[in-house]
């Protein structure tokens, strides 16, 4: 078995592609990618915050820098004893991704983030002092705030190509994008409003370094364009009844 990766670093880039083009777009990207080891997958993800939302808000603001925390579970029934990944996600000054994660359940998960406290599951030291120092900051309990799923179809690059450097680039398409900020749990279903109204597809390109030609040749053929958009960020926005929608990155 293939051993938890439990860290990452990486530049992601997101865009959004039109239901229309997607089979000819997986098309073209399997010129250089292979389906992933799990190609296919239902993601469910819960966001812990304040209750008024205080760790987004300053996310939104630049008080510090970009940082969620959320679980995630990749089963379509989780229950509260399955396997579910506990992650912090940051973004650094120079726009680098970080992600840290470690598998636990959703009741340890509930636990630590709720009410700080740890069981056997936790044994990522480094990753508990992430969450400890969220949790003291806002001086006062993280809970469950925004419930968001989606399907996702995942593709990564082929290792004996033979054209040019291997760059452990890997490309994930998210679609059916739902929502909910009332009964945020993996126990009520997967019900919930539409992330995006037009029902688009969100595209993340994950890599170690800048694109390469062939994959920014493929990005220009569909007119895509590097989008800034994030999906907590956006059920956060809707639920308070505010305005978000991907818009272009603006390039220096």
């Amino acid at each position: 078995m293939k051993p938890l990766e439990t860290t990452f670093k990486r530049i992601e880039t997101k865009y959004l592609v039109s239901k229309s083009d997607v089979d000819a777009l997986i098309k073209d990207l399997k010129e250089y990618l292979v389906e992933d080891d799990y190609p296919i997958s239902t993601i469910s993800n819960i966001y812990f915050d304040t209750e008024d939302f205080q760790l987004i808000q300053d996310s939104l603001m630049g008080n510090f820098r970009k940082e969620k925390i959320r679980m995630r579970s990749y089963l379509d029934q989780p229950t509260v004893d399955s396997p579910a990944f506990l992650e912090v996600k940051s973004k650094d000054e120079n726009g680098i991704g970080h992600k840290y994660r470690t598998l636990s359940t959703p009741t340890s998960i509930t636990q630590l983030l709720t009410h700080g406290l740890e069981d056997e599951t936790m044994t990522d030291y480094s990753l508990l002092e992430q969450v400890h120092e969220l949790r003291q900051r806002y001086h006062q309990p993280l809970t469950s705030r925004m419930y968001i799923y989606y399907d996702r179809f995942s593709l990564k690059e082929k290792k004996e190509r033979g054209i040019l450097p291997y760059q452990k680039i890997r490309v994930t398409l998210d679609q059916n994008l739902t929502y909910r900020d009332q009964d945020v749990s993996f126990f009520a279903g997967k019900d919930g409003a539409a992330l995006l109204e037009d029902d688009a597809v969100i595209m993340e390109i994950k890599s170690l370094e800048q694109k390469p030609q062939w994959l920014q040749a493929i990005l220009d053929k569909y007119g895509l364009v590097e989008q800034k958009f994030s999906k907590y960020s956006c059920a956060y926005h809707k639920s308070q009844g505010l305005a978000y929608r991907p818009r272009p990155v603006q390039k220096v």
